[in-house]
């Protein structure tokens, strides 16, 4: 297929030799004439492992060249990605000046190209920005419809520098997101052949995953580096420390826990956070990481009850509030805190857990539901149906099988706020509020 590749930066020079290396015939464009010389020479722009080989390769085959000249690469290709920069500006937002340009080159040329042709965004660009700045400067500048006189995609590279090769060639996921079900097919051709699972999704979630994976690195940088600190003020090998941390791919190292819900809570996550933040004060090893987590799950608390008193009734049934479905453990559970807020706030309240049972709750348990929820007894029912037929509000706080019918089961009045995202109710009806989705 024949691709332009507007932007010769880090990630263009990359995309560019790594699809010509796959087969593809590639234009590169920019307007620094040293990169557009340097390339026509059979030279990387950028120093990265294994990029030279691939564009001398690719430029003596005949498969790469670059130039200034948007308007010609763009009616001599059926694919533009735009690679260019969107630094930050001092606030923190993006600086969409390169992108705003080159789509404006790209919108003009489209407007004399009788044929339909599809752009696509791998630049990192906020939620939003193709379909709030990309899509309106290229319908402005070219007259023609997105979706119907060219599509749009996003396609978010996760390349990491010194690796970005073998990253694009053997990648460990590729995203894409489109205006059109054409234009998603076409980019995910350009990828035959590559492993790793492909993902075709709405184009706001593939502005998203780039900045999510981002985050969770940055975070995970962070949180070994607190560790570090606090283990090295407890004279602890940190290192010995996170490999056995590291060979638990069941937990730690996996997708438990990262799917978006209410608060955590029980008798451990809380407890332990607590002590190693305080060992650490103790120490004077500042963790900001650490012990911000405290505070963001308490205000996560605090969402999750504002969903509730924004309501239209204080009619309100709980439907699980142990920590999590399975158990009968209450202690520390952010569901019991909610309860106890609605109860000073003089909410008429059901609450149905089919594992908690007051008769058979002891020790700790026992002393903790007691004291935090004291009219537990009044407040409880013996079934599911009970707990929706008598409440206008039914809330769901966790995962317990029983509570996927609850769709089935509703009347038209009333309304469901959902803090686990449970199976088979329609999550863009009126009368439904997800907690974070």
């Amino acid at each position: 297929m024949n691709i332009s590749i507007f932007g010769l930066g880090y990630v263009g020079a990359v995309s560019a030799a790594c699809f010509a290396d796959l087969g593809h015939t590639v234009v590169g464009v920019d307007p620094n004439r040293t990169k557009v010389d340097l390339i026509n020479a059979g030279r990387a722009p950028v120093i990265e492992a294994q990029l030279g080989e691939l564009t001398l390769r690719a430029v003596q085959a005949k498969r790469l060249r670059a130039t200034p000249d948007a308007e010609t690469a763009v009616k001599g290709t059926q694919v533009t990605f735009i690679c260019v920069a969107t630094p930050s500006q001092a606030n923190g937002s993006l600086d969409l000046r390169y992108l705003e340009k080159v789509c404006a080159e790209i919108g003009t040329a489209l407007a004399s190209k009788p044929d339909f042709h599809v752009v696509v965004i791998r630049s990192t660009v906020l939620p939003g920005t193709v379909r709030q700045t990309v899509i309106p400067i290229l319908e402005r500048a070219s007259g023609k419809r997105a979706g119907a006189g060219f599509g749009v995609c996003n396609n978010p590279e996760f390349l990491r520098e010194g690796t970005a090769v073998s990253d694009f060639l053997s990648p460990a996921k590729t995203v894409i997101g489109s205006t059109d079900a054409y234009s998603g097919n076409l980019v995910q051709s350009l990828y035959d052949g590559l492993p790793g699972p492909v993902s075709r999704c709405a184009i706001e979630v593939g502005e998203m995953i780039k900045y999510a994976d981002n985050a969770w690195h940055a975070t995970k940088v962070t949180f070994a580096n607190e560790i570090g600190k606090i283990c090295k003020s407890l004279a602890i090998d940190s290192h010995e420390v996170m490999d056995l941390f590291c060979q638990d791919t069941k937990l730690n190292l996996s997708g438990s826990y990262l799917k978006p819900g209410f608060a955590f809570g029980g008798s451990c996550l809380p407890k332990d956070l607590r002590a190693l933040t305080y060992r650490a004060r103790s120490c004077d090893v500042p963790t900001p990481l650490l012990s911000s987590v405290i505070t963001s799950n308490r205000e996560h608390i605090e969402h999750g009850l504002s969903l509730i008193l924004a309501a239209r009734s204080k009619s309100v049934g709980v439907l699980g509030f142990s920590f999590k479905a399975g158990t009968d453990d209450l202690r520390e559970s952010p569901l019991v805190e909610v309860i106890e807020r609605l109860i000073g706030k003089g909410y008429d309240l059901r609450l149905y857990d089919r594992n908690v049972h007051l008769a058979k709750l002891t020790g700790a348990n026992r002393e903790y539901i007691l004291k935090a929820i004291p009219h537990i007894e009044r407040l409880m029912v013996s079934t599911l149906d009970e707990a929706i037929d008598r409440s206008d509000v039914i809330v769901i706080g966790n995962r317990a099988p029983e509570f996927a019918e609850v769709a089935a089961r509703l009347r038209k009045h009333q309304l469901v706020i959902d803090f686990v995202r449970i199976a088979e109710i329609e999550r863009q009806h009126e009368n439904y509020s997800g907690i974070c989705w």
